[in-house]
């Protein structure tokens, strides 16, 4: 019986309606959140590393074959980083969807728009069809990507920190992480079994098609079994006790746009190091010849193995010394590993598997952390959209362009360059923690 009081200082619990809000929010289980935000992410970053694979593996031969191998790559991956790009303003428009319809109806067009568009690609034409109309055709369908991942925000990793035990809370927080290096090793996979099984004028002809319809397959399993968490009464009771609802952007920025920098700014190492170790060791590898493809995508495999278990780590230093603290030594050990890997990624066949395992390791240990670390300084009824835009932006400033500006200047300056580009990383994430602290201190 004491469950249906009120906790000391809280409004009384007045009808039996109160009461069965009560009983519904109790529901709400910290671990079936857990799963929600997994089974979304994984479909989200197996659609987004499909891409990144193909980027080396197939669209510098399938749309721009009138460019050298390494400036299709280039070419290829800035088409790449568009996705980041339009994320932001995917997650304003369909914040304004969710104000006008509901959270339901924003994700189902959101996840729509996204398997359209990864549907899109596996049937795109190449280059030798439609010409320059097939370069359109994929910046188009990669805009899409974008702001339909973007819209699809269901504030389910917000309402999982608000849902733990506080000494739990990092073991919690890692746990939606989880869904990057489970969508990568199942992207990797499925491209080492096609890569492996047909020969290359196969793959390029068609083969490299399947893991786009695969993804639009994985959408559309993902948006039953989103919607049917996200839609039920006790997630949307729980999203509105904790206002967890979509406040305008213009609100946001006006008056939370320094948590937003700082958020994005302290998480900056984990970022810049989340696709230098999965797309651009693939593409420096490609072009130096210096190991066969499925040897690369087999050991990237392995290193996504590592990711997981890096992110279990952190999930338990940080209910231990604190998720700042877990990221602030993250950053330092992402440091030293700048500084070798100029060493490692020149070095034989051992060493640039080293640079992937090792390099997956600490990519999981602080990206674990990295999504809700500074979050939680956002007003809980600014948190929904301000978790949504301090990612969006993260993504954007850290890892929008890695692959792209890592491979261009290690060609042009050699690989000395990806260490300048790691360190800038941790410097800036080093100082948004210290302005973080600093903030709190003053507050």
């Amino acid at each position: 019986m004491s469950s249906t009081f009120p906790e000391q200082g809280s409004a009384p619990v007045t009808s039996a309606e109160d009461i069965g809000r009560l009983h519904a929010q109790a529901k709400v289980a910290p671990g079936e959140i857990a799963i929600g935000v997994i089974i979304g992410r994984t479909s989200e970053q197996f659609d987004f590393f499909v891409f990144g694979i193909s980027c080396v593996l197939v669209f510098p031969a399938v749309l721009f074959p009138f460019a050298s191998a390494l400036d299709g790559i280039l070419y290829a991956f800035t088409v790449f980083s568009l996705a980041f790009i339009a994320r932001p303003f995917g997650t304003a428009l369909f914040m304004a969807f969710q104000r006008r319809w509901s959270r339901g109806t924003k994700l189902t067009i959101a996840l729509f728009l996204l398997g359209s568009a990864t549907a899109g690609i596996a049937f795109l034409p190449g280059y030798k069809q439609i010409g320059n109309w097939a370069i359109g055709l994929l910046i188009l369908f990669r805009l899409l990507q974008g702001i339909a991942q973007g819209g699809s925000w269901d504030g389910l990793p917000s309402l999982l920190a608000l849902n733990t035990p506080p000494e739990r809370r990092g073991w919690y927080a890692m746990l939606g992480q989880l869904s990057a290096p489970i969508g990568f090793i199942v992207a990797s996979a499925l491209f080492l079994f096609l890569h492996s099984s047909l020969d290359e004028n196969d793959f390029i002809d068609w083969g490299w098609r399947y893991p786009f319809f695969v993804a639009f397959a994985i959408n559309v399993v993902a948006l039953f079994a989103r919607l049917r968490l996200v839609v039920t009464e006790e997630y949307t009771v729980a999203m509105e006790e904790r206002e967890l609802e979509p406040t305008p952007i213009t609100e946001i920025l006006r008056t939370q746009g320094y948590n937003i920098f700082i958020g994005a700014f302290a998480a900056l190492a984990s970022y810049a190091l989340f696709h230098l170790v999965t797309i651009f060791p693939l593409s420096w590898i490609v072009l130096k010849s210096t190991q066969a493809v499925d040897s690369v995508l087999l050991i990237q495999i392995f290193g996504g193995v590592a990711g997981i278990f890096g992110i279990v780590m952190s999930g338990y230093v940080a209910d231990h010394i604190g998720r700042r603290t877990t990221l602030g030594v993250a950053a330092g050990l992402i440091g030293l590993f700048a500084l070798a890997a100029p060493w490692m990624l020149d070095g034989g066949k051992e060493l640039q598997d080293a640079f992937i395992i090792v390099g997956f390791l600490l990519l999981g240990f602080s990206y674990g952390q990295a999504a809700g670390s500074v979050t939680s300084n956002f007003e809980i009824r600014l948190r929904y959209a301000g978790a949504a835009l301090t990612t969006d932006v993260a993504w954007l400033i850290g890892a929008a362009f890695a692959p792209l500006v890592a491979l261009g200047l290690s060609m042009r300056f050699g690989l000395a360059a990806v260490s300048a580009y790691l360190l800038s990383g941790v410097v800036c994430t080093l100082l948004a923690l210290r302005v973080n602290r600093a903030l709190a201190t003053r507050e």
